[in-house]
This record gives structure tokens, sequence and C-alpha cells, in this order.
């Protein structure tokens, strides 16, 4: 077990023991997001104004907020927030390039391609923290085999 170390003091008492919870939570409606912005794209496109995409303000938000919650996870667990800070930060640069790939899809007038660099790296930062925050379910079995 690490030592636990308070950088925040109450915040650390309340939101310690359930920040993968609520990270796990947190990526799970940016993915639900992501497929709305996506659906919100597909009907900006139809437009054919490139400059009329705009980003969907539940997935910025939630974005914000997972890159804020994994640099907080960082100060709870430093290897598991460690690694997921990396994977969510890929997330949240991959989501930078899908979105300028779309507006380049639409000034060009061909078929918007679903975002699947987002959506892989979403996925493997959902296996993570899956990993991180489910790990009991499998813990016993874990445990004989090693």
């Amino acid at each position: 077990m690490e030592p636990f170390v308070s950088l925040f003091g109450p915040i650390d008492a309340i939101l310690a023991p359930y920040i993968a919870y609520v990270l796990l939570a947190l990526l799970l409606v940016n993915m639900f997001a992501r497929v709305l912005e996506f659906r919100q794209h597909q009907q900006q496109a139809e437009s054919g104004d490139w400059k009329n995409l705009t980003r969907h303000p539940l997935r910025v938000g939630t974005n914000f907020l997972l890159v804020v919650g994994s640099f907080y996870y960082l100060t709870v667990h430093q290897h598991g927030g460690l690694v997921f800070a990396a994977l969510f930060l890929g997330v949240f640069v991959t989501d930078l390039f899908e979105f300028e790939s779309r507006q380049v899809e639409v000034r060009r007038g061909v078929d918007l391609d679903r975002p699947k660099g987002a959506i892989a790296a979403s996925v493997l930062a959902l296996l993570y923290i899956s990993y991180q925050t489910l790990f009991f379910i499998i813990a016993p079995v874990w445990n004989g085999i090693v």
C-alpha cells in the first residue's frame, strides 16, 4: 500500500478514496459526449460551412474535468495517476487533431469519418481506469495465480 500524503487537506479526505470511480464515470460520460458531438458534426456538416463546426460543450467540460482529475489522481496514487494522466492526455491531444480533421473533411466535401483515434485512445484509458477501479473483482483469482 502506498503511503498517503495529503496535499489538499479536506479535499483529500473526501475525494481521494473515490477519485478512480469518479474518473471512470467521467470517462464514460466523455465517451457518450463524443457520440453526441459526432452527431452534431454530421448535422453541421450538411451546411457545408467548415467554420460552422463547433465542439460539444459536454465533451469539452468532461475533457477539462478529466485532465484536472487525472492530475489530482496523480497526487493521490502516483503510479496509477501517472499512467492514467498520460493516457488521458493522449486522448486530449487526439481530440484536438480529430476536430481539425472534421473541419478538413467538411471543407473538402467528403463524408465525415468517425473519430477513430480518439475512440481508440478513450477505450485504452477506459480499460486502464477500469482495471484500477474494478480490480477487486478479479483479485481473488489473480492472487491465487500470482
